[in-house]
């Protein structure tokens, strides 16, 4: 059973997949040739033997591997660099994954002797379809050939490696000055060998694109390095050739260690990605929110009356839910789950976050289209009876529809943003009929979303139970900030929802009992809820104290700067599904705003 903790990985991509490599140098996940495919190597949600790639040093058999005495990522890239110290010498080992347009995903693992000599192992495992076929095995000239259906890897290897039951295994000897180059890569079966080309050339071009990429990075402020390390993870989650962008690298990873919430988060959902491309045009990005409109209009189609809240890379609408019962799950947290049976769900908060990057990507300059502007105006033309319907909610619950408070201050949103960008001469519409909309919808989720008495809105029309996502009020603009409403509200999550100190979880569970959610089981504070937190605590006049949580969250990332969707303040470890782009946007979109109002009260106090 695998018994690393999740904050032990790090990933390296090339946009179109990315594999996951634990501190002793195994790579325990990687789906190729997209990140929703079938997992190859899935060794993260098993055992070894359910696929995996060991380079590191060599160790006597039942020896536990050991970790990298130092790792890094190469300067602000996705190249990851790890080295350890052993009685012989030191040895250092460099992962990366080229971004090369017409290219294949290739692996390229480089073993560097750094002084004296070092026993080294590659031991090449991968188990097809998700840990579960063993690969046909043959020599193909200069390369080694791996097999199974329609997949093929090619290894190409300075060092021997030989067959061994199902795996390639090469032990080999790396003294001071001497390199060994590991590069996989994968194919189509039926298809010709991938051509190879120089390593070093290679290494040399990733390095370039991240260095030119990180360039139009925009912030400039105390949390740099930490804003640039989720940058580059975020950038790894999207999908080059079709602009799809995937809500974390993983699948089942649980929310709670030997629980059933485990789910498939390599899709495209239009929250997640909205919310991925706010960040990036904050940081100065474009093409990506430009590659993504073009994935929008494609997935929705001529069919918006029949959105759907995610979509596959390539816009597929069936992602059926199913489980793999050949897999015992991380640290046996089963089941494990592939596809995701949301995907049929009614979730109304999507419009909101949609419209709301569309209104950012004007604001950001990005070039109109005029086909993604006719798509925004039938979303609306939809939302204006659909708004008023119960649905599952931005957590995607399974305990039956409700009228969810968020989701109607979303549907504010949506209309708000476009009756601006009506004003602005950018749209086309009735505008007295969207503000009489606009109104109606504040008027009701005022009156039925809110709890006097306490002080409050709440989860859904109605009931009593709060919900972290109304921590978005003070950013969303339904009501001024320091309405006392906002306030309120704000101060009720963090005490009701609160898990200690900046964290936050999103709403009630009921342990073995079915939850609000229709789910037995806890989870960990949710990370994303905990960055929304020290915002509304900023954006309601307590900046110093929400710089204080913002640093408390910094220091909960893992030693490559990064974060899993949940944390267990008790436990003190990450949970769920790793890297999350939820909680890496919400280190970006923290550090932009508590930058963008220190420099207000600033400029205050200098007039």
């Amino acid at each position: 059973m695998n018994r690393r903790l999740i904050e032990d990985y790090a990933p390296i991509g090339d946009m179109r997949t990315a594999a996951l490599i634990c501190r002793d140098g195994s790579m325990d996940w990687l789906c190729l040739p997209r990140f929703d495919s079938a997992a190859g190597f899935a060794g993260l949600l098993g055992t070894p033997e359910h696929g995996q790639w060991k380079v590191g040093p060599a160790i006597a058999p039942g020896m536990r591997a050991p970790y990298a005495d130092r790792r890094h990522y190469l300067g602000d890239s996705a190249i990851l660099v790890s080295e350890w110290d052993t009685p012989g010498g030191t040895v250092r080992v460099t992962d990366f994954m080229p971004e090369h347009p017409g290219h294949t995903s290739r692996v390229i693992r480089i073993v560097e002797g750094v002084s004296g000599n070092v026993e080294m192992v590659s031991d090449l495992c991968p188990r097809f379809g998700y840990g579960r076929y063993l690969p046909w095995i043959h020599d193909d000239g200069h390369l080694m050939v791996l097999e199974s259906g329609p997949d093929a890897l090619w290894l190409a290897a300075s060092a021997k490696c030989v067959e061994k039951e199902g795996a390639l295994v090469g032990r080999f000897t790396v003294e001071s000055g001497e390199r060994h180059v590991f590069v996989l890569s994968w194919g189509a079966s039926h298809g010709p060998a991938p051509s190879f080309a120089d390593h070093d050339a290679l290494l040399e071009g990733t390095v370039e694109f991240w260095r030119a990429w990180v360039e139009q990075c925009a912030y400039q402020g105390p949390y740099r390095e930490a804003v640039v390390r989720a940058l580059i993870t975020l950038k790894l989650m999207t999908h080059s050739p079709t602009g799809g962008i995937v809500a974390a690298l993983t699948t089942s990873l649980p929310e709670e260690i030997g629980g059933v919430r485990n789910w498939d988060y390599r899709y495209t959902w239009l929250r997640d990605a909205a919310f991925t491309l706010a960040a990036l045009l904050n940081a100065g990005s474009s093409e990506e929110m430009e590659a993504w409109r073009g994935w929008l209009l494609r997935a929705v189609g001529g069919d918006p009356e029949n959105l759907q809240i995610m979509y596959g890379l390539a816009g597929e609408r069936e992602l059926a839910e199913r489980e793999l019962d050949w897999l015992p799950g991380y640290e046996g947290s089963g089941p494990v789950r592939i596809g995701n049976a949301a995907a049929g769900q009614l979730q109304l908060d999507v419009y909101g976050e949609v419209v709301e990057t569309l209104y950012l990507a004007h604001e950001r300059g990005v070039a109109r289209c005029k086909d993604t502007e006719a798509l925004h105006l039938r979303l609306i033309d939809q939302l204006a009876t659909l708004w008023r319907e119960p649905d599952d909610g931005i957590w995607e619950v399974r305990g039956g529809r409700r009228h969810f408070t968020h989701s109607k201050i979303m549907c504010w949103v949506a209309v708000d943003r476009t009756v601006r960008l009506v004003e602005a001469g950018v749209l086309e519409a009735d505008l007295e009929a969207l503000i009489a909309l606009r109104e109606e919808i504040h008027a009701e989720v005022c009156a039925k979303g809110y709890d006097p008495v306490r002080n409050t809105f709440t989860q859904s029309y109605g009931s009593r139970e709060l919900d972290a996502s109304l921590l978005l009020l003070p950013r969303s603009g339904f009501l001024p900030a320091d309405d006392p409403r906002v306030i309120g509200t704000v101060d009720a999550i963090r005490r009701e929802l609160g898990a200690g100190g900046a964290l936050v979880h999103r709403y009630p569970t009921a342990g073995q009992d079915a939850g609000v959610d229709g789910l037995k089981g806890d989870e960990g504070a949710f990370l994303l809820c905990s960055f929304w937190l020290v915002d509304a605590l900023a954006l309601t006049g307590r900046l110093a104290e929400a710089k204080e949580l913002f640093e408390e969250l910094l220091a909960l990332r893992s030693d490559q700067g990064l974060l899993a969707e949940e944390y267990d303040p008790v436990a003190k470890r990450q949970l769920g599904n790793c890297p999350q782009a939820f909680s890496m946007l919400g280190v970006v979109q923290s550090a932009f705003l508590i930058d963008q109002l220190e420099r207000a009260e600033a400029r205050a106090a200098a007039a």
